[in-house]
């Protein structure tokens, strides 16, 4: 049975560090253990990806909910 390198970043560990990397407050030490045992690129590209699809849509939506209460549409 395959078990994955326990020095690869968990799924978890790619989300924060992502998250981290997106809003400016990764730690140096993070950010060392991406680049030299982290998974391959496009793993932290899709995931920033998707996160920034997330706040686009997240933005747009609260952007809507406010022009609809106040009666602009």
């Amino acid at each position: 049975m395959g078990k994955s390198d326990p020095s690869k970043p968990t799924l978890w560990q790619v989300i924060v560090s992502v998250l981290g990397a997106f809003f400016g407050v990764q730690s140096s030490e993070v950010r060392e253990r991406d680049f030299t045992r982290g998974h391959a690129w496009w793993v932290y590209v899709t995931v920033g990806v998707i996160f920034c699809l997330i706040l686009v849509g997240t933005l747009i939506a609260i952007v809507k909910i406010i022009l609809v209460q106040h009666g602009v549409s």
